[in-house]
């Protein structure tokens, strides 16, 4: 059964901090002692409630105050904005573009395939064996390992074929999970994030400009 909260009840923060309230307000035998040590219970609860109020603000409101800053601070041209609908490329390629993408991904919950793509990228500038060998393992146990903490979606075929790349570990190890990731962002979010309203503010700001 869902669980609904009634508003109607106090909730258990507000319980907590009412209850330590009454007893401020009561008097104790203890006197002076006991007054001290409830008002530093008291205290203690607040700052409690304080941390929890800011851990959930940021929670809910953090990916659109991510996407608002991208929106607000980094404005590229019209003319550069145009070229990222031309292909997910293009806006991969351009610094604010990709990281206008990356804000949209967060509100969907699917930074990870960006974060998967990038990975590989860097890879793939990897200068010594060593190197390649241990990031090689980093992204496979983080990205593509079955329940991995930021697991993309790849299909058993190209999931087994790179788990077998890397008995031998080269650049093209992660090359068709990759592309995979790639399509699917192409295919999906790319023109998600055309028809968004980041994306569409950034190409109207020419037309709702003043005349110079």
């Amino acid at each position: 059964m869902p669980f609904f909260r009634d508003l109607s009840k106090p909730q258990p923060h507000e319980y907590h901090s009412e209850k330590l309230l009454s007893l401020l307000q009561c008097p104790s035998p203890s006197g002076g002692l006991r007054r001290r040590h409830t008002m530093k219970e008291a205290k203690d609860m607040k700052n409690r409630l304080g941390f929890l109020r800011r851990r959930n603000d940021s929670g809910s409101g953090g990916n659109a105050a991510k996407l608002d800053k991208v929106g607000k601070t980094v404005k590229p041209s019209y003319e550069e904005a145009i070229k990222w609908g031309e292909s997910l490329e293009k806006l991969l390629i351009h610094k604010y573009g990709l990281a206008a993408f990356r804000a949209f991904l967060r509100t969907e919950f699917s930074e990870e395939n960006l974060e998967f793509w990038l990975a590989c990228e860097d890879y793939k500038k990897a200068k010594s064996q060593s190197k390649m060998i241990s990031k090689a393992k980093k992204i496979f146990g983080e990205y593509i390992a079955i329940q991995s903490c930021k697991e993309v979606n790849l299909d058993s075929y190209t999931r087994e074929h790179t788990k077998e790349n890397l008995q031998k570990v080269s650049r093209s190890c992660f090359d068709l999970a990759q592309k995979r990731i790639y399509g699917l962002m192409e295919k999906d979010s790319y023109p998600r994030f055309l028809r968004s309203d980041l994306y569409l503010d950034l190409i109207n700001q020419k037309k709702n400009s003043p005349p110079s």
